[in-house]
């Protein structure tokens, strides 16, 4: 049996089949390393065609990181706004989603980087996420312990930029941390899901500090 994208879905569109191999092969080679051919191939459909939908591998790879980013973002809109969860709930909800979307994903965030970079307004245009934290329950909860004398540090963001940093750096800084602890794949896997468990410990912590 074939193992192409597009073996187990007849019914996708060849837009569909295309993204599905795209990002297939994307995680598998990496970017630099993936060719549109290879693409193609995995897609089971000549390069022409693939050219005719996607002008190059560029434009591909970044409807793809735009797609994941923006469902990743309206996920994260859901715990920020539960009712029903406490702050720290949401820090867990959070780091665990977080660390298995870029497991999967891990050029998602050099290319949010990037994007930011090159222009941080456009990027908040495609995916608003200002807005959904500045209005988010999270942020609500957060200065209430402010207030309640349960937080030290009263700018919701500076938390915030903490827990990110927490979750995202070690993935960005990846290639250096095998290197520096001579860490095989797995162990470097191994040790980003043992951060789920951490990461809330340090947050609390950090709240009283």
């Amino acid at each position: 049996m074939s193992k192409k994208a597009n073996s187990n879905q007849p019914d996708l569109s060849t837009e569909e089949r295309i993204k599905l191999a795209a990002r297939a092969v994307f995680h598998r080679k990496g970017y630099s390393a993936t060719k549109t051919r290879d693409i193609a191939e995995e897609a089971g459909m000549n390069l022409a065609l693939l050219n005719y939908y996607f002008r190059s591998k560029e434009k591909l790879f970044e409807q793809i990181m735009f797609e994941t980013v923006f469902g990743f973002m309206q996920n994260m809109a859901m715990v920020f706004n539960d009712e029903h969860t406490t702050l720290h709930q949401k820090v867990e909800l959070m780091v665990d989603r977080y660390i298995d979307m870029i497991s999967r994903e891990p050029e998602v965030p050099l290319f949010i980087m990037s994007e930011i970079r090159s222009d941080a307004g456009a990027f908040l245009e495609k995916v608003p996420l200002g807005q959904m934290i500045v209005q988010s329950v999270f942020v609500r909860q957060y200065q209430k312990l402010v207030e309640e004398g349960k937080a030290k540090e009263p700018d919701p963001l500076q938390f915030l930029m903490n827990l990110l940093a927490l979750v995202v750096f070690p993935f960005m800084a990846s290639p250096l941390l095998k290197k520096i602890g001579n860490l095989k794949e797995k162990q470097f896997d191994n040790m980003m899901q043992e951060r789920k468990r951490m990461i809330p410990l340090w947050i609390k912590a950090m709240l009283k500090a």
